[in-house]
């Protein structure tokens, strides 16, 4: 796939920390609307492939485009997340204080500040979103509960909902099965399924069992690039894969 037609184009990214290269020419590509799952041994690069996609580390040398036109190592952390780059971190960040329909409020996108969201009135739209939103993300039942009181799981599902709520073309999930009981692990791949259909969705994970319930694209790293790429039966199968991490 050539990069205009690509939503995220990584060609020949390098990052050094203090002479380690944690990326070393990586070079990647993902479709418009495509979910791809990424597994690989701890250090094998994919967090800083993650905070090169969205500015937090900039790239020694090689190109990250977006949309096939933005040049992503000019621009800023807050640019990227306005380009509609959204990333969920593996423990889950919510307002614990607040509803659920309160967290999902607070996160649609609006230039407001907090002092303008308290006095903003939801139109109808904006509600209807929200509605639509704890459907995605299975927690129409709970809007009027405490973010408090979800299990971990949920509390995973509502922070995925909050990253929807501004209308990412790409979101980035890190390792969201972590920690779940084997029925939200299940569920949440379902949920990943749904958004998929409008967005594009990159997953870092170690759960093969979740990885195989995704039925994507897998693309393995190993220190600092990519070893291999195909369907997870393929992956698995390579020699170099099932060396150097799924052997363990």
């Amino acid at each position: 796939m050539s990069r205009p037609n690509s939503l995220l184009y990584l060609d020949g990214v390098s990052v050094s920390f203090d002479g380690f290269k944690a990326l070393n020419d990586l070079s990647m590509v993902i479709g418009p609307g495509e979910m791809r799952a990424i597994i690989g041994p701890n250090g094998a690069g994919k967090t800083t492939m993650m905070d090169v996609i969205t500015g937090k580390t900039k790239p020694d040398t090689g190109e990250v485009y977006f949309n096939g036109v933005v040049d992503l190592t000019g621009e800023d952390e807050a640019s990227i997340a306005e380009l509609g780059i959204g990333r969920k971190f593996q423990k889950p960040t919510v307002f614990e204080s607040h509803t659920i329909w309160d967290n999902l409020e607070l996160a649609l996108k609006g230039p407001r500040g907090p002092f303008a969201t308290l006095f903003h009135r939801l139109s109808a739209e904006e509600e209807a979103r929200i509605n639509e939103l704890l459907k995605v993300i299975r927690l129409g039942e709970k809007a009027h509960e405490l973010a408090e009181n979800l299990s971990h799981g949920q509390k995973q599902w509502l922070e995925i909902g909050m990253l929807l709520a501004q209308d990412p073309k790409l979101l980035l999930v890190d390792e969201p099965a972590a920690g779940m009981t084997d029925a939200e692990t299940a569920e949440t791949a379902e949920l990943l399924k749904d958004i998929a259909k409008t967005h594009a969705v990159v997953v870092v994970e170690h759960d093969m069992t979740f990885i195989r319930a995704l039925g994507v694209k897998v693309t393995c790293l190993a220190e600092g690039s990519v070893l291999a790429e195909g369907s997870l039966d393929y992956v698995s199968a390579n020699e170099r894969v099932v060396e150097v991490y799924l052997g363990r």
